[in-house]
């Protein structure tokens, strides 16, 4: 059986394919799961998370931005945008369920920011030299969780204008841009990588990105083998 990775889909206004307003899942993060040995599961974003205990691991992706009120601020950037109160309101309630449950989390783009603001951290509304459609060098702690995965320095695919200011509780930089962007954080005794990053553009040709989402599904399988799920007859597990 292989381990479920739930991932909240994403409200989008329009789709071609189904004609109306859709929830969506990024195909490419789709499809490195599966790679990776994983079942990806889109869920839809509103209601009660834990109605998830299904779930063996947590993917949570990009997206658009956190409502600046969610970590305190007024909105003080024209930048900010596609802002969604069910979408904060889930992503935040999965963050700290997770987290709280033990389920191995990779968070990834927003994903990371849902984390941080779940932990009390706050977000840079509108960096300098925002890094959209950009693939820049970065620079990993030796020793870290994430340079055991990508190298002490990788290349990341970046899609963003927002990044982490003051970093939640229990967080710590694992990674920067050369402008000193925090790319990548961790959280120690707990299952769980962030990545400012968007892996999955590039995972399918980068063994180094593709192992992200390895790490995930590895730890997912030992929470399946440790959960009920995995206990009975026949379960394959």
């Amino acid at each position: 059986m292989r381990p479920l990775i739930v991932i909240p889909a994403r409200f989008a206004a329009s789709t071609s394919a189904l004609r109306y307003s859709a929830v969506v899942t990024a195909r490419a993060l789709s499809a490195a799961v599966l790679a990776a040995g994983g079942e990806p599961l889109t869920v839809h974003p509103e209601g009660d998370v834990t109605r998830l205990s299904f779930a063996d691991g947590v993917l949570l992706p990009g997206g658009g931005d956190l409502d600046p009120a969610r970590y305190g601020q007024p909105t003080s950037s024209d930048e900010v945008y596609d802002v969604d109160t069910a979408q904060d309101e889930f992503d935040l309630a999965l963050a700290r369920w997770a987290l709280d449950t033990g389920r191995p989390l990779l968070a990834i783009c927003r994903g990371l920011q849902i984390v941080n603001v779940a932990l009390g951290g706050t977000l840079d509304q509108h960096m300098p030299g925002a890094h959209r459609h950009v693939v820049h060098g970065v620079r990993v702690e030796p020793g870290s969780r994430t340079a055991g995965l990508v190298g002490e320095k990788a290349d990341a695919s970046c899609f963003h204008h927002q990044r982490l200011d003051r970093l939640g509780a229990g967080l710590r930089p694992v990674a920067w841009a050369e402008d000193g962007t925090v790319e990548a954080a961790e959280l120690s005794d707990v299952d769980f990588l962030g990545v400012q990053w968007h892996p999955e553009d590039t995972a399918a040709g980068d063994p180094a990105q593709q192992a992200l989402f390895d790490a995930l599904v590895t730890a997912a399988g030992r929470f399946a083998r440790r959960s009920d799920r995995c206990s009975s007859p026949g379960s394959g597990c």
